[in-house]
């Protein structure tokens, strides 16, 4: 085994080294005492094992004597000014020096990735038009890095954290809320606005869009809930002013494909979805709605890999480009 080599979880601290590789029938075994063992069968010598663990001379003798006494076997003994192994020291050596091997190796932080080797199928549960609009780049960059990579998208039916918590899902596009576990972890992405949108021709296509212009057209509601109000219709209660909803869909996407198939209004994201409403005339709202913060979502036990780490930098990545590409085109 290689100098200095230790098990990381394990305190190399004298009271936890000499504490003894059992506690008692039906307990837990001090798997430390494997790494002195090791030590002392390849050095042949306490003070030897004590200099590659950073212990005292007397620190591994008390560890020896109580090897001796779990194994059965004086393990090693005096020859003249040395130690020898005894025929169990022999044959445990190779055993013990593997286990210790594969321990450090377990424990040793994760290797930068090869991106090209890479076979793996990731899982991402997200908010609607995030895979329209995002989608096409994000599957063309992860393409190009890693080919063995496949990702499923999963449509967003509910803000909880049961998915990403056990293990169905990935990652997560979304906005944080109540109902995200405290556990998950989330990096902002993006802010993004709501704006009306129209079909081109429409009358709302051409002047100003006042408040009370606005108020009176006919409109499409989006509830994933089914609810029959939103936060326009509390901006517009102060003023004294209702708008006249005509339908309620469940996303985006539907309430876009009937506002370009009619004279409806669609008041949806404007970041999230850009390619959705490609050909159809967007507006500010004359009303002041508060705006979203959406957000990367994972689970704490993906933080530390080096896979989702190298998706998660796609993802960004792909969203400050297109916004990039955006403000150029302005």
């Amino acid at each position: 085994m290689a100098e200095g080599a230790s098990f990381a979880v394990y305190s190399c601290a004298e009271r936890h080294i000499t504490s003894g590789l059992c506690y008692g029938r039906g307990m837990a075994p001090d798997l430390n005492l494997l790494v002195t063992l090791d030590a002392l069968l390849s050095e042949g010598s306490v003070a030897g094992a004590a200099r590659r663990l950073r212990l005292s001379p007397s620190a591994m003798s008390r560890a020896l004597a109580r090897l001796r006494q779990t194994t059965g076997d004086p393990l090693l003994v005096r020859a003249g000014r040395g130690l020898v192994p005894t025929p169990r020291a022999i044959e445990l050596g190779e055993r013990v020096g593997r286990l210790v091997e594969d321990g450090t190796a377990v424990l040793r932080p994760a290797e930068k990735i090869d991106l090209g080797q890479l076979v793996r199928t990731f899982t991402l549960r997200t908010s609607e038009g995030f895979v329209e609009n995002f989608g096409p780049d994000l599957v063309s960059r992860v393409g190009e890095q890693a080919p063995g990579v496949r990702l499923r998208f999963m449509p967003k039916t509910d803000r909880g954290s049961a998915s990403l918590r056990n293990g169905e899902v990935d990652l997560e596009t979304g906005v944080v809320g109540q109902e995200t576990g405290p556990e998950v972890r989330a990096q902002a992405l993006f802010r993004d606005r709501f704006i009306g949108v129209v079909r081109m021709g429409h009358e709302l296509s051409r002047g100003k869009i006042t408040v009370s212009r606005y108020a009176r057209s006919r409109h499409i509601l989006v509830s994933r809930r089914g609810l029959d109000s939103g936060p326009i219709d509390e901006a517009l209660k102060p003023l004294g002013l209702e708008r006249q909803i005509v339908t309620i869909v469940g996303g985006f996407a539907a309430a876009l494909a009937l506002a370009r198939a009619t004279d409806l209004i669609a008041s949806v994201p404007e970041r999230h979805t850009g390619k959705l409403r490609s050909g159809m005339h967007g507006f500010s709202l004359p009303v002041a709605i508060p705006g979203i913060s959406v957000s990367l979502l994972w689970h704490p036990r993906l933080d530390a890999d080096p896979a989702h780490i190298w998706l998660r930098d796609c993802v960004r990545g792909v969203c400050a480009a297109q916004f990039a590409d955006a403000r150029t085109e302005l």
